[in-house]
């Protein structure tokens, strides 16, 4: 029999409405196959010491006195720092035409995305997923990057270089369309909006209309 790897492996998801927390269980089967012990943290005051902490979905940055309580804590980003820092950066790519993602695994820092990194890997596009499509090809690869790490472990890390870019937040504003534009110029931005929580939409003589997207295929 195997013997595992870590004593504790432990994840924080802060956002109690992150997309993330569907794909939980499939997350916790992947850190079960190096440790015995999964942890999950809704709250950095509650978090534990442990080996490695996973931060996969955070709205608040943790404090360095949060990050010593693990030997390493691991973000996946998904661009290819220090390129693309800040929020939603696949978001923002997508609505910019990306034909391709990078996702940047990294040592958290208190600076936002400021760590080493350890694994980059691009994700190719066709150009036709919708939010839903492209959220479950990042989680997928991000198992395979939390499987390589774990079974590397320890890897040397890399310092950052290159361009420094950041991306601001989203916001309601930035799922408006343009009632002058056409649906396949604005095609990239129907694309990341989500249907329930922030759909796209528009306004024609003050009023507000919702629209929705989704593939025919979609059950």
């Amino acid at each position: 029999m195997k013997s595992k790897k870590f004593k504790n492996l432990d994840i924080i998801i802060d956002n109690q409405n992150s997309w993330m927390w569907q794909y939980i269980s499939a997350i916790e089967d992947t850190l079960s196959s190096f440790t015995d012990s999964v942890r999950i943290f809704r709250d950095s005051k509650n978090i534990e010491e442990g080996d490695v902490l996973f931060i996969l979905s955070c709205d608040k940055i943790l404090k360095t006195e949060d990050l010593n309580k693990h030997k390493n804590n691991i973000v996946i980003h998904a661009s290819d720092l220090p390129s693309g820092k800040g929020w939603s950066p696949w978001s923002w790519e997508i609505e910019n035409g990306a034909e391709f993602l990078t996702l940047t695994l990294f040592e958290a820092e208190e600076e936002l995305d400021s760590g080493a990194w350890y694994l980059k890997k691009k994700i190719n596009l066709n150009g036709g997923e919708l939010i839903d499509d492209v959220r479950e090809i990042i989680v997928l690869n991000e198992f395979n990057l939390i499987s390589q790490y774990l079974s590397s472990y320890p890897i040397k890390p890399n310092r950052q270089s290159g361009i420094e870019t950041f991306y601001k937040k989203r916001t309601v504003k930035n799922q408006e369309l343009d009632i002058n534009k056409t649906i396949l110029e604005q095609f990239n931005l129907l694309r990341v909006c989500d249907n329930e929580n922030y759909p796209a939409h528009f306004f024609i003589n003050g009023k507000k209309y919702i629209l929705k997207i989704e593939d025919e295929n979609d059950e």
